[in-house]
C-alpha cells in the first residue's frame, strides 16, 4: 500500500481515500468517542465507515471523471478539432470512464479503511474509547510522514498538519456531536 504513495496515479485515490475516512469517523463519532455515554459498538462503527465510503465512491468517481474528461476536451482544443466531444465518445471516453470507476473504488475502499480502523479500536473491550482518537491521529501522522517522503517534503511539517487537521476535526466533532 504504502508503495503507491510514490506513484503519482495512485497517490490521489489513496491519500484522499484514507484522509477523508479518517477525519469523517472523527467527525460523526467524536463526541462518542471522548464523552462516551454508552459504548461504541461494532455495528456503529460499520454503518459509519459505510456511509463514509459510500459517499466518498460518488464524490470521487465524479471529481475524477470530471478532471478526466476536462483533459480530453483540452485535448481536442490543442488539436484544434472542429467538433467537442468527439473524444469522450470514443475508446479514449471509455477509458476515461473505466479509469474514474477504477480510483473512485480505491479511494471509497480507503474511505472504509480509514473510518473503520479507528472506530474499531474504540470498541474493543476494556480499552478506553479515546483510543480511536488516539489511533486516528496517530494514522494521520503516519500518513503525512510517508506521503512527505514520497514527494520530498519535510516530514514533521506534513505530519503536524495532518495531526492538526485531525484534532481540529475531532473538536468540530466533540461540538456538534452527531452520534
Amino acid at each position: 500500500m504504502f508503495l503507491w504513495l510514490f506513484r503519482g496515479k495512485n497517490r490521489l485515490d489513496l491519500v484522499a481515500g484514507l484522509c477523508d475516512g479518517i477525519l469523517t469517523a472523527l467527525i460523526l463519532a467524536g463526541g462518542k468517542l471522548l464523552y462516551p455515554d454508552s459504548p461504541l459498538d461494532v455495528d456503529l462503527s460499520l454503518r459509519v465507515a459505510s456511509a463514509a465510503a459510500v459517499s466518498g465512491a460518488f464524490v470521487f468517481f465524479m471529481a475524477h471523471y470530471a478532471e478526466l474528461r476536462g483533459e480530453l476536451v483540452h485535448a481536442e482544443r490543442q488539436l484544434t478539432l472542429l467538433s467537442h466531444g468527439h473524444f469522450a465518445a470514443t475508446r479514449l471516453g471509455r477509458a476515461v470512464l473505466r479509469d474514474a470507476f477504477g480510483g473512485a473504488l480505491v479511494a471509497s475502499g480507503c474511505t472504509f479503511l480509514g473510518a473503520l480502523i479507528p472506530l474499531l479500536t474504540a470498541t474493543i473491550p476494556s480499552t478506553p474509547a479515546w483510543l480511536g482518537v488516539a489511533v486516528a491521529i496517530g494514522a494521520l501522522a503516519l500518513l503525512g510522514t510517508f506521503l512527505a517522503k514520497a514527494v520530498y517534503g519535510q516530514p514533521f511539517r506534513w505530519a503536524l498538519g495532518l495531526v492538526l487537521a485531525g484534532l481540529l476535526i475531532t473538536f468540530i466533532g466533540l461540538q456538534i456531536r452527531i452520534i
